[in-house]
């Protein structure tokens, strides 16, 4: 295994687990601030958010590259 497929593998796994982690960080904090299931919903929805546009903006580069 070489460094570009370890770092690609490495970088994968910890943001995959740091969005885990993040994902129970906000469970926590609307669980203790008593936010009820609208406001879970709107935590929630904007950690998603910006989730998936990390992945579009990941996705959107690999398409860009590919038609060149």
């Amino acid at each position: 295994m070489d460094e570009a497929v370890f770092a690609d593998w490495a970088l994968k796994i910890c943001l995959g687990g740091l969005v885990v982690f993040l994902g129970f960080i906000v469970w926590n904090l609307g669980k203790e601030s008593k936010a009820g299931k609208f406001g879970m919903f709107v935590l929630f929805l904007v950690l998603g958010l910006g989730v998936f546009g990390f992945l579009f903006k990941n996705v959107l580069i690999e398409f860009l590259v590919l038609s060149k």
